[in-house]
């Protein structure tokens, strides 16, 4: 019995050790700003942070000389088909969370491990909006053309596509509202690149404010507020 205890023991040392060490990692480096020098090009386009208190999203124009993102996510893919939109908004993460946790109090220990494991499969959540509400959640940035093209870039790069090299609808009815929907996505979700890590690493891929590493919003938020 004492062995077992002493077992139990250092399993929960071990825990509070490694949770200790993660949150300061990520205390420490999402504020150190990763290197960026502001080219002076002329930044014309129009982009947004957002956060919905946990998981960041990068918005872009729905449609530019540069892309038209209606043609790789078609509207109709989405339950309200609205063509009045102005904006998308692009997310990568755990597919398992996308679809079974809508809310918190929906995730399952299964979720839970199968993404902190990085055992699952990702996705891109694609939501469309009318306008932008700047708040606390919601940081506006003007950017360039080769930022803009890093960006695209990425996201079309993080796809899974099919044998005709179109993206991959995954069909549900979980979407969050009606004018989301859900695509098959590439990389594994886990402890150490989270939704937020690759967010803030297509942002440090067009050279916009970002950080070293973080795995939590705030560690991209702090960079954009003034």
């Amino acid at each position: 019995m004492k062995k077992i205890m002493m077992v139990i023991l250092y399993i929960f040392i071990g825990l509070i050790g490694f949770a200790t060490i993660y949150f300061a990692a990520d205390f420490i480096l999402s504020r150190i700003s990763a290197n960026h020098n502001d080219n002076n090009q002329n930044k014309n386009i129009t982009a947004y942070i957002l956060s919905n208190g946990v998981h960041t999203d990068i918005v872009l124009p729905i449609k530019n000389e540069l892309q038209d993102w209606t043609e790789i996510f078609p509207l109709e893919n989405t339950k309200g088909n609205a063509q009045d939109h102005n904006f998308v908004s692009i997310g990568w993460g755990d597919k398992g969370f996308y679809l079974n946790t809508p809310e918190w109090k929906d995730l399952t220990l299964k979720t839970a491990l199968i993404a902190g494991l990085g055992i699952g499969e990702t996705a891109l959540h694609i939501t469309y909006y009318k306008k932008m509400v700047e708040d606390d959640l919601c940081y506006k940035i003007q950017i360039d053309t080769n930022q803009y093209n890093a960006i695209k870039d990425y996201v079309l790069e993080a796809l899974d596509k099919d044998e005709n090299g179109k993206p991959i609808l995954i069909k549900t009815n979980a979407q969050y509202g009606d004018d989301d929907a859900f695509y098959e996505a590439k990389g594994a979700y886990n402890l150490f690149y989270s939704c937020n890590t690759w967010s803030n690493a297509a942002l440090k891929k067009a050279n916009m404010p970002s950080a070293v590493w973080t795995v939590f919003d705030t560690g991209i938020l702090r960079h954009y507020k003034k």
